[in-house]
């Protein structure tokens, strides 16, 4: 599992992990290690030891705006579970890391500096056999002080209008079902959206290109060679999205971080919010 031909040294193996187990821990924030998933049940059944469980629906967002948390909230949320600004953190969860790439970019729109993602996620933990846990830790509270935000890898409904009207590259994370309009969520999950769709212009690449069966991400060399098939290839802002803006985040991750590609940016309303727009245009019907 190697990760020297990314652009940035952003995921971290298992093995790097286990080797700093001790340090993660330890009630010094050096090092901190963090499971997101939608709710915490799996994470109360066995989760790395010294892990601590974010709920993404509860914690991570601000459930009755739907939208990320604030900036004092964010410090707050971090410091009072033992994590400072100079913490190096590493994040992981399940289905690849879907919840787990969506808090990385939070991270990295409040400006945390050392934050990384465990390459396989939840699942490649647990099928091979690396240590897990049902203890909870607890951590002393720190100071954590959030620069940001960094709206440059951030998208609102203005940017997506924007690259609509400048034919630029809008990259539609969801299944081929979603995307043509024929279903509105992922089965089992609940409808957020009144239309059906896709935003006009989008190309369908799912999220699950960029990751092996094991849920590993792919090499840069074959991450670059899918995104070039579509003409992406950071010479141009490219606008990511997909249901809730959990998915899209592994397309921002592998492009802007595993790529280096900068000018990418991650459309968190994504189809709730476009979905529901009074006069959006949506175009429906599979890729071409």
């Amino acid at each position: 599992m190697t990760t020297d031909d990314y652009a940035k040294d952003v995921l971290v193996s298992p093995e790097w992990v286990t080797d700093r187990l001790d340090e993660i821990q330890s009630d010094d924030p050096d090092y901190r290690l963090v499971e997101v998933d939608v709710d915490t049940e799996a994470y109360d059944e066995a989760h790395a030891p010294g892990a601590i469980g974010f709920n993404w629906e509860t914690q991570l967002q601000d459930p009755t705006t739907r939208d990320i948390l604030d900036k004092e909230d964010f410090e707050t949320l971090l410091g009072n579970h033992g994590i400072s600004d100079d913490s190096t953190v590493i994040i992981y969860g399940d289905n690849s890391n879907w919840f787990a790439s969506y808090t990385y970019w939070q991270f990295k729109y409040y400006g945390h500096d050392d934050v990384r993602l465990l390459n396989g996620a939840r699942d490649y933990w647990l099928d091979n056999d690396y240590p897990v846990t049902d203890e909870v830790p607890e951590y002393s509270t720190v100071e954590y002080e959030a620069r940001g935000p960094f709206e440059s890898i951030r998208a609102y409904r203005d940017d997506v209008d924007h690259a609509i009207d400048q034919d630029l590259p809008l990259v539609d994370v969801r299944s081929p079902e979603e995307f043509s309009g024929e279903i509105l969520a992922p089965p089992g999950l609940n409808e957020t959206a009144q239309r059906g769709g896709h935003i006009p212009g989008a190309s369908n690449i799912s999220w699950a290109d960029t990751v092996n069966d094991d849920g590993t991400f792919k090499s840069a060399e074959e991450l670059e060679s899918i995104y070039a098939d579509y003409d992406i290839d950071g010479s141009e802002t490219t606008v990511a999205y997909c249901r809730i803006g959990e998915r899209s985040s592994i397309a921002w991750f592998a492009l802007h971080e595993l790529l280096g590609y900068d000018e990418v940016v991650n459309y968190d309303g994504s189809w709730t919010e476009w979905g529901n727009l009074v006069g959006a245009p949506i175009e429906t019907g599979g890729a071409d």
